[in-house]
């Protein structure tokens, strides 16, 4: 009996850990009455046309994007689905492992202010690469390490990266980072867009997304914005 009052204990807390938690949750307050988290107004169309844009994938995007909107010189990170061949895909579709797309993010960023290359060390200094079809608690290739490129340029830097790191035996493992030419990117739904900013107290947040975000900007306080230090 206590073995299985353990493993019960066990099972509640992955679950209350896992990136795709916030859905069922959201699902199941229909039926217990429980408040749903409130969903943001549609982000204003912004015009960031003179903004470059990058693509990643390194987990979880509510911890990605939270990352990659403390680094100076990007503008807005916007949370979605990349890297697989289904139109339209939704959440539920991919965090439940039922499409061949990642969840990932889209990069508007100033190339005066911070440059590709720059990009590239925060994708790999914000997760560990190393980590097939996972990261941290998340489990599925919807959920793999993805680096997108755009030319033939880009394709390089990262490449060039990944060589720099594997030479200085930065890792333990071999780096299964997805190099890949990007496609299309799905923008996710508006309520989790800057998740984390708006949720800091949901488990999978306070347990999961602050510590990653903290952990990156203690390792590189000299690529965080003023307001973030």
């Amino acid at each position: 009996m206590r073995a299985l009052s353990s493993l019960l204990l066990v099972l509640l807390v992955t679950n209350l850990q896992a990136c795709n938690a916030a859905e069922k949750k959201r699902q199941d307050a229909t039926t217990i009455g429980e408040t749903v988290e409130k969903q943001p107004e549609a982000q204003s169309k912004r015009d960031l046309s003179e903004y470059n844009k990058a693509y990643f994938a390194s987990g979880c995007f509510w911890c990605v994007e939270a990352i990659f909107e403390s680094v100076k010189g990007v503008e807005e990170v916007i949370s979605g689905y990349s890297g697989g061949k289904e139109k339209d895909p939704t959440y539920k579709q991919v965090s439940y492992g039922n499409t061949t797309h990642a969840e990932a993010v889209e990069v508007y960023y100033d190339p005066k202010a911070v440059s590709f290359s720059t990009l590239v060390q925060v994708f790999f200094g914000s997760h560990d690469p190393t980590q097939y079809h996972r990261q941290g608690p998340d489990r599925g290739p919807q959920y793999r390490s993805i680096a997108f490129y755009q030319n033939e340029d880009e394709k390089r830097t990262i490449q060039n990266y990944i060589r720099q790191l594997t030479e200085a035996n930065v890792y333990r493992s071999d780096i299964v980072t997805e190099v890949k030419a990007f496609e299309r990117f799905y923008k996710a739904e508006d309520y989790h867009q800057d998740y984390e900013k708006r949720n800091p107290d949901q488990p999978y947040v306070k347990a999961v997304s602050i510590p990653r975000l903290k952990r990156f900007q203690k390792l590189y306080p000299e690529l965080l914005k003023d307001q973030v230090h």
